[in-house]
């Protein structure tokens, strides 16, 4: 079993592309967003960035925070728009207890890692993570090379 990385398809909005590197990746969920209408429209416009947000919980709820939807200029005139609210994630009462439970013990944290369209509903792909100490980055770096140098020497193998 090879572990391939997802490419960004169609349906795709934003990507969290630094979580990979700074974190190990456990277990991921699947999370609907709670969302008003200008933030839709500014999410089909491509106006969401994922780069520093993070998943908290509180009083049995999981919520989106510090991820920036900035709003269109063509905004509603009675809608204050707010880039970096807090973004309720719909998810299953079990799923909210065992991500609970994980970010109690040292060093895990809940991580969003993308954004894509399911239909017409806007989901949000979730990760239990634990937190990559400078040498295990080095580590990845490494095995990440020599992944590719391996894949090279097979393909020019084949060749002749």
């Amino acid at each position: 079993m090879s572990k391939q990385k997802k490419k960004p398809g169609p349906n795709s909005i934003a990507q969290n592309r630094r979580v990979r590197r700074d974190y190990f990746l456990e277990q991921t969920f699947e999370a609907g967003l709670q969302l008003q209408g200008w933030e839709v429209k500014a999410i089909r416009d491509g106006r969401v960035q994922l780069t520093d947000a993070f998943v908290t919980l509180h009083n049995g709820e999981a919520y989106l925070a510090s991820a920036n939807i900035t709003p269109l200029t063509s905004a509603s005139t009675h809608v204050v728009p707010e880039p970096q609210r807090m973004r309720k994630l719909l998810l299953h009462a079990r799923e909210i207890a065992q991500i609970f439970a994980a970010t109690q013990q040292k060093g895990y944290t809940c991580i969003p890692l993308s954004l894509y369209w399911k239909g017409n509903k806007v989901k949000c792909e979730i990760a239990l993570g634990k937190g990559k100490q400078q040498h295990d980055k080095r580590a990845s770096v490494k095995e990440k090379d020599w992944q590719r140098d391996k894949q090279r020497l097979m393909k020019s193998s084949h060749r002749g």
